[in-house]
């Protein structure tokens, strides 16, 4: 489900987006072995004589992932999103883990279906058999296939349990030149059944198996694992890293993970136990918070995990003496196991959830040592009656929290049907997302979608901009000067025209059966004097007040109609006059995005070009469009374009039309039309005319923006990458 702040729509509805990933039709056998050595193998398990074997075999659907006459295991046992900006647009890719314990990664490239990029059972699987099933030279030789032990070692060593994505981070590549260039990567821990933990390490953007760059496995040595997190934590510029294992047992430990290749990072030296009892509370999820310490004046961790019906948390902080790790639990949270746990990690508030419908929110607040949970009850029944809870998630800036519910009992008897919905409940006033916005240090609208669509909602509802948000916003404009704030005004500009347009009466894409009624008189032919076609006129405004008369209308009613038409026509001149001063504020804020773009599009042509070079990129049109306006007053875009003009030596460059080679003048930033009236639409990002038939466009059809091709060089490859000037959404 993917929220949009849609600015195009005048509804006060949430906008969602939903696409589905789709199961695999045909059941996942992890590689134990060759097929016909594993084939008799598990026949001589399923008829052998012991029954601690053969039922052990039956009954075990990773031995049987087609379950022959049990019911077939299709479907999702659990997802994680990576970070964003991991796939070609930018955006989240969403690693899957299926019932038959099938890992795949997929992402979203055209936004209407999703793609199967690489399954890392299978290249898993792979690796292993390579390596004869040993995770280094040194272990000691494998046992035959024919042995059970040995035959469940294989299948437990590569059935994963739990996924997760670490932070994108830096890793340096050697050119062939012997240069440096830093390059974006990703890790991908997976937690297997017998403790395992295999690292993979992804080049970014993710494009499939090509852009896989290692795969390190670790032995956590924690015996029945069930949840897995990333430990992040950064200090004096320094980040660390480790990877946090829960056991159904219990215990919860940090693991080292050494990342020689990632630059200035940096990793624990041993396994830092956080809780070791063996108490059979289970750990059914974990969540790291980065924190900081108002007393220690310092950053700090804070890892939360779910254990039965408390909560287990622990804070780390790094001093000069060491690591300190404060831990303990909080109790008296629910009367059931705890199902589900989220967390907002702008301000380290917890949430959790048991099947009887009840939310609990934990606030952590600081003491001179560690600190304290503050917590309360969110009671869903006032919202949404009484329901059962299956999980809850929360939005990235922590505007909403999405429930997942069913019916709850009624009468004292359960339902007979259960329906799974998704709700969803507000977290955050107008004006906390509001300041939120203003003061973020993201400083891209996109990312922040949930704050954007309740700061939309308001609007909406109040049709008018609150006096005190415009005012930190101008402010924001006068001290700052980002091009955020540029956009967020413009933002907030056009859902204010939206909430001032008239509803339509009728549904817009329904046809009209009415017959248009022609008066004779305004016939073509028919020469009719101006008086002649004011009585046509008022003799066809007669005929329809009678013809609605004759369908039941009462003439009071009639009249009191026309009164109220002429009230509108009154009041319709205020309401146009508003509607095109809002109009011209939004083409202001527009030119003036248009122009910064510009600017940064002039600076990346004058320091990748050579003396009279052409690029491609409409460079002359650019600066004379620049210029063109005598209002626009810009010392440094003077500079920027006397130095660029001073390159290009009296060289134009002009773009022609691929239809008749006439030259393409650069009069308007969203099209070009050359002298024969072809129409080519400009590319937002690099104002070039885009001269073909497929181009990508803006995810709230703000703009629209061409495909790179192999003959651009990187710089142009770069400036393509970005997302819209205007509303800071992913380009498709």
């Amino acid at each position: 489900l993917e929220q949009l702040s849609d600015v195009h729509s005048g509804g006060q509805d949430m906008v969602i987006h939903r696409t589905a990933v789709p199961a695999p039709a045909t059941a996942c056998t992890l590689k134990v072995g060759p097929k016909k050595e594993v084939a008799e193998c598990k026949e001589k398990f399923a008829s052998s004589v012991d029954p601690t074997v053969s039922q052990m075999f039956m009954l075990d659907r990773v031995f049987n992932p087609e379950g022959k006459s049990l019911t077939p295991m299709r479907g999702f046992k659990y997802s994680s999103w990576s970070p964003l900006g991991c796939d070609a647009n930018g955006r989240c890719l969403l690693a899957a883990l299926t019932m038959d314990n099938r890992l795949t990664i997929h992402a979203n490239l055209n936004r209407l279906q999703w793609v199967q990029l690489v399954d890392l059972t299978e290249l898993y699987g792979e690796r292993l058999f390579e390596a004869s099933y040993r995770l280094c030279k040194a272990d000691a030789p494998c046992g035959e296939l024919g042995d059970f032990p040995e035959f469940q070692r294989r299948h437990s060593m590569q059935t994963p349990v739990r996924m997760e994505w670490s932070g994108i981070c830096t890793t340096q590549q050697v050119k062939h030149n012997n240069e440096c260039r830093d390059v974006g990567s990703v890790l991908m821990a997976v937690l297997f059944e017998n403790g395992n933990i295999a690292v993979w390490q992804f080049q970014l953007p993710f494009l499939g198996k090509e852009s896989i760059t290692s795969c390190n496995t670790i032995e956590s040595g924690i015996s029945s694992p069930s949840v897995l997190s990333w430990w992040e934590y950064e200090h004096n510029n320094r980040k660390m890293s480790g990877l946090i294992v829960g056991s159904a047992y219990g215990p919860v430990k940090i693991i080292p993970v050494n990342l020689k290749a990632v630059k200035g990072y940096f990793t624990l030296r041993q396994p830092v136990v956080l809780w070791q009892e063996m108490d059979q509370l289970p750990v059914h999820s974990i969540k790291c918070i980065p924190l900081y310490h108002p007393y220690q004046k310092c950053s700090c961790s804070l890892v939360v995990a779910a254990r039965g019906p408390y909560v287990f948390w622990c804070l780390l902080l790094i001093s000069k003496a060491g690591l300190n790790v404060h831990n303990s639990h909080v109790t008296g949270l629910h009367s059931l196991p705890i199902v589900s746990m989220t967390a907002d990690k702008q301000n380290g508030t917890v949430y959790t959830c048991s099947t009887d419908g009840k939310v609990r929110q934990l606030i952590p607040i600081f003491t001179d040592v560690a600190l304290k949970f503050e917590h309360q009850l969110i009671k869903l029944s006032e919202v949404f009656g009484c329901v059962r809870t299956h999980g809850i998630a929360v939005s990235p800036c922590g505007a909403y929290l999405a429930v997942i519910t069913t019916e709850g009992m009624v009468n004292g008897l359960h339902p007979v049907n259960k329906n799974y919905q998704v709700q969803f409940v507000t977290l955050k006033t107008f004006e906390e997302a509001a300041a939120q916005l203003l003061e973020s240090s993201v400083q891209n609208l996109f990312r922040q979608v949930d704050l954007t669509d309740l700061v939309r909602w308001k609007i909406l509802k109040d049709k008018h901009i609150p006096q005190f948000l415009q005012e930190a916003l101008d402010k924001k404009i006068e001290s700052c000067g980002s091009t955020y704030f540029w956009r967020f005004k413009l933002f907030l500009l056009r859902i204010l025209y939206q909430s001032m347009q008239k509803a339509p009466s009728e549904v817009t894409w329904r046809p009209s059966h009415e017959d248009a009624k022609i008066l004779i008189s305004d016939s073509p032919g028919m020469g009719s004097t101006e008086d002649d076609k004011e009585e046509g006129t008022s003799k066809q405004a007669s005929k329809q007040s009678l013809g609605d008369t004759g369908k039941g209308v009462d003439i009071d009613d009639t009249a009191e109609d026309s009164l109220h038409q002429s009230s509108d026509a009154g009041g319709r001149e205020p309401m146009v006059e508003k509607l095109l001063e809002i109009q011209a504020q939004i083409e202001a804020v527009e030119m003036h995005l248009t122009r910064e773009h510009m600017k940064r599009v002039l600076g990346e042509v004058y320091l990748h070009t050579w003396i009279t070079e052409n690029t491609s990129i409409p460079t002359r049109g650019v600066c004379d469009f620049l210029m063109s306006d005598d209002g626009y007053d810009d010392r440094t875009a003077q500079v920027l374009i006397g130095h660029i003009l001073k390159k290009m030596n009296k060289q134009t460059f002009p773009e022609h039309c691929s239809l008749c080679k006439e030259i393409l003048p650069f009069t308007d930033r969203k099209q070009a039309v050359c002298s024969n009236g072809h129409i080519w639409l400009r590319c937002f990002l690099t104002y070039q005319s885009c001269q073909s038939l497929v181009y990508r466009r803006c995810l709230l059809h703000d703009s629209i923006a061409r495909h790179p091709t192999p003959e651009d060089p990187e710089w142009i490859k770069r400036l393509l990458q970005g997302p819209c000037t205007f509303c800071d959404s992913p380009v498709f």
